[in-house]
């Protein structure tokens, strides 16, 4: 069972505004991608299974291994990046050949929201530049 992807909207919509901030996780004050989907996690799903570890700027630059993947893995459900629709959330590649570092949610068919550097959580137009880094795609559960 996966939850309501108008809800998962809702939700991610509620943090718009919310000021760029590495590594935090609080509607309003700051967040980083992950964040934003840690805290959309909270509201529509409840508490994180897992402690999130302190992580760089340049994490997994140097490695191939796809943390963001296989951390939705253990608790999302996932699907094809050509099956994401509104509610999913979906981990961007920001360059070619790195690993998937970058997260954003699914809005409608061609639009999403993140939290970006300088920007904070903003609602975008998916471009065909971001609409081809998508690499994974993901629901979230129901509670």
């Amino acid at each position: 069972m996966t939850a309501d992807p108008d809800l998962v909207i809702a939700v991610a919509r509620s943090w718009l505004g919310t000021p760029y901030h590495d590594q935090a996780s609080l509607r309003g004050v700051g967040c980083d991608c992950l964040g934003l989907a840690r805290g959309v996690w909270r509201e529509v799903v409840g508490d994180e299974p897992f402690p999130i570890p302190p992580y760089s700027r340049d994490w997994g630059e140097t490695e191939l291994h796809e943390v963001l993947a296989e951390g939705a893995r253990r608790m999302m459900v996932e699907i094809s990046p050509s099956d994401a629709s509104h509610g999913a959330l979906v981990l961007f590649r920001m360059a070619p050949r790195a690993i998937a570092k970058h997260v954003g949610i699914l809005t409608g068919p061609d639009r999403f929201i993140h939290a970006y550097e300088r920007l904070g959580v903003v609602e975008e137009v998916l471009t065909p530049i971001w609409l081809r880094r998508i690499a994974f795609a993901f629901l979230f559960p129901r509670d």
